[in-house]
Parts: structure tokens; sequence; C-alpha cells
């Protein structure tokens, strides 16, 4: 553990009085629930919202629940949702306008978003968040509504007590152990069946809300026994991407037959920039009354893998499904880093577990590399 951070331990009663001192503070308390057979992110109100004593079974294209023999309440990986949801939402109206009166008046979208507070976020999320900071405020622009949802949510981490099947941060160094960007970082400790939480704190407003939960003072056994749980983590992770000049790599082969050979099994369904944490291509859409009277415009998720996304008149840029996937491994993995400085991957796995045909990255730039 970190050197100077406050550290203390929480009981599942604690974790319970966290979630109501968010509420009392404004927040909406955001996180982990089981819904559909998955682990989505939802509101939640109490620790009975949480998914205990529920783990995920993950491969490429595999996605199962099953029953943990515990009760832990964070002994699961990722699902199909990402924080991405919230602070960049699949639909976001810009503007609508309205005639009338033979004048036209047009009406920013000024909805003040709520005050998120987001439990049970992981290292490699954490590390997804920060990337789209870059995307969505870095530069002389930033986006408003991003903005608005993204500068006032409270962070709780949760470091990982397991790694998937498809999971491959330790090689990205993105995880498992949530070192930034978070108010709260928890560590599940499970002792004789219960569950007790090392609690970190990363912000003043973390300060803050932890003071007034019930709490006890970490002790050096405390610290020992969490920073093993995420050392073992670390040493079974389910994928890792290989070493070496990764960009250089894509870059220098962007001809290679094994372009020819993805290709022949991507469906260019666009499931991999869905689940994708950092992926934030949208389009832009008109829609009027019948009348002819208002109108609107609003942004909604897009994908690299659609015909439509690199239209221009005359066709499509990228009219095959190789030229499709091509673009968005080279640009995750590549020309990311030219636009913002670093990849634009975080290893969580979701593109190779909610691929339908079982696609994994890793094993693509591993080809490429020239490896088995």
């Amino acid at each position: 553990m970190e050197a100077g951070r406050e550290q203390s331990v929480l009981t599942v009663a604690g974790v319970e009085a966290l979630f109501a001192a968010l509420r009392d503070r404004g927040y909406r308390v955001v996180g982990p629930t089981v819904r559909d057979q998955a682990i989505v992110y939802d509101d939640i109100a109490t620790v009975d919202d949480l998914p205990r004593g529920w783990t995920d079974e993950q491969d490429g294209g595999h996605y199962r629940l099953n029953r943990r023999d515990d009760d832990a309440l964070f002994g699961y990986v990722v699902g199909p949702h990402s924080w991405k949801k919230f602070l960049h939402p699949p639909r976001q109206r810009l503007w609508s306008a309205k005639r009338e009166d033979g004048e036209t008046r047009v009406t920013a979208d000024v909805t003040e978003p709520p005050r998120f507070a987001f439990i049970g976020v992981r290292a490699c999320e954490l590390n997804a968040i920060a990337i789209q900071d870059r995307v969505f405020l870095g530069g002389p622009f930033a986006d408003p509504h991003y903005q608005a949802r993204r500068e006032d949510a409270f962070f709780v981490a949760v470091n990982c007590g397991q790694a998937g099947g498809t999971c491959f941060c330790a090689s990205m160094k993105t995880g498992p152990k949530a070192e930034a960007g978070f108010d709260l970082a928890l560590t599940e400790m499970l002792e004789d069946g219960e569950s007790r939480f090392l609690v970190e704190v990363g912000s003043d407003e973390g300060h803050d809300v932890l003071a007034a939960l019930p709490r006890e003072p970490a002790t050096a056994a405390d610290e020992a026994t969490a920073t093993g749980i995420v050392a073992r983590t670390t040493a079974s992770m389910g994928r890792s991407m290989p070493e070496g000049n990764i960009r250089e790599l894509l870059l220098e082969n962007l001809e290679h037959p094994r372009w020819d050979d993805v290709a022949e099994r991507c469906l260019t369904c666009g499931n991999c920039t869905m689940v994708c944490p950092t992926c934030f291509c949208t389009s832009v859409e008109d829609t009027s009354d019948l009348t002819g009277t208002e109108t609107s415009r609003e942004r909604r998720w897009d994908s690299c893998f659609t015909m439509d996304f690199s239209y221009i008149h005359g066709g499509s840029v990228r009219s095959s499904g190789k030229a499709r996937y091509r673009q968005w491994m080279t640009h995750k993995l590549a020309t990311w880093f030219d636009q913002f400085g670093t990849s634009g991957c975080v290893g969580c796995g979701r593109c190779v577990t909610w691929c339908p045909v079982g696609i994994d990255i890793t094993e693509e730039v591993r080809a490429i590399q020239g490896g088995d």
C-alpha cells in the first residue's frame, strides 16, 4: 500500500453507512447489480442490491454468472456496462428549436445532470475514465455535457480480488490496484465467510465521507492481506498484451495477411466498441415534428464498424470488414498515442468477452508480431 495515505477498515455495515452518507450529500448512488443474467451498473440503495455471492466466468465470446461459495460483495470482474454510459450517455440531446410567430428560437440542452457516486469502479475503469477525460476535456474545447457529469462525480474504487479469463490490465499497467482517480478505494478481505474492507482515501471529499462512517484503524496485518490479494490477482490474469512497441508494429504491418484472417471471422457488429470503456465515436441526428415547427439535434453512440460512419459522397471510406477492424485496432493501440499520448486500451477484456465469435485483440497482436 502507498505510504502516507489514510487507511481504515469497514464492515459490511460500514459499506451500508457509506451508501447512506453519499445519499445524504446529494449523490445518486450507482453501482453493480444483477440483472438479465449479468452484472450491470444501475441505481442501488443498499448492500442487498450488490451482487453478493455472485461471480462471473469469462472467455472469448463467453460470459456466465455463477454462485460463489461465500457472500463476497465484489467477487466478480467487469460486465457489459462501463461507466461511460453515465458520463458519456448513449444518447444526448444537444439543442432544440421551435418556430413561432415567424421567429425561430434555438435552445441549448441545459439539463443539470445528477451528482453521481459510482460504487465498485475497477482500476482499469479509472484509467478508462482518465483517457476519456483527455478526449472530452483536454485541448482548447471541453465537451460541456461530459464536463457537467464528470466534475462532481464521487468514485468508490474496488481493488480486484480475482482476475477474469479475458482480463489483461496488468500487462497494460492499468490494474488491478487503483492508484489514482478515486475518492475512496476498497479491498475486500474475506475472513471466515465475512467481508471486511480495507479503505484507502484518495481525496479530501473521500476523507470527509469516511470520517462520518463507523470504522476501525487498519493494522499492518490488514495491509499485508490486501497487498497479497492484489498480488494474487496480478499473477492470475487470463490474458496478456505482448510486449514491445505495438504502435510501430501495427503501423508497419497495415497489409499483414492477419487482417484478412480476422476479417473472415469478424461480423462487424460493433459489440467491441459498444462495451469498450474508452471508445467515444458518435453520430448526430436531426429530427422534427410533423408540422415542421419543432426540431432537435441529438448525439448518439456510433461505431467505426458501421458502414455509414466513414461514409462521404460516393461511398464509405472503409467498405470492407478488414478495413474497419484494422481501423479500430490500430486506432486503439497505435494512433491513439498520436492523438492523446496514451494507448486507448486499458485491458478490461470486454471486447474479447462480448465478441460473438471470440476475436481476441491480444491474440491478433501476437499473430502480427509473429508469435503462435
